[in-house]
């Protein structure tokens, strides 16, 4: 079983920025490619970045140029930088593998950009 904890999420003005860190336990983080996903009410999860083993990352086209996602292999962490917040990007930000894991959905960190 692998576990994945979110954390990094507030409350932050528009064209603010915030930095979202993934702890990771398990294989899960050495296997695969990881990526950031997203959830707002009402609305399916969707995934907004992700990187690979080497490195190479992708970025949904709603979040390029303003978010960058990394990761630290040696202390089994991912990162999501967001830079330029909309009040668009307030949602539940998720880690997990890509593709996703069922059993290994965490709680979430909330990110809310707003006035």
């Amino acid at each position: 079983q692998v576990q994945l904890v979110e954390s990094g999420g507030g409350l932050v003005q528009p064209g603010g920025s915030l930095r979202l860190s993934c702890a990771a336990s398990g294989s899960i983080f050495r296997l695969y490619t990881m990526g950031w996903y997203r959830q707002a009410p009402g609305k399916q999860r969707e995934k907004v970045a992700t990187i690979t083993l080497g490195g190479s990352t992708n970025y949904a086209d709603s979040v390029k140029g303003r978010f960058t996602i990394s990761r630290d292999n040696a202390k089994n962490t991912v990162y999501l930088q967001m830079n330029s917040l909309k009040p668009e990007d307030t949602a539940v930000y998720y880690c997990n593998a890509d593709p996703p894991r069922r059993s290994s959905w965490g709680q979430g960190t909330q990110v809310t950009v707003s006035s």
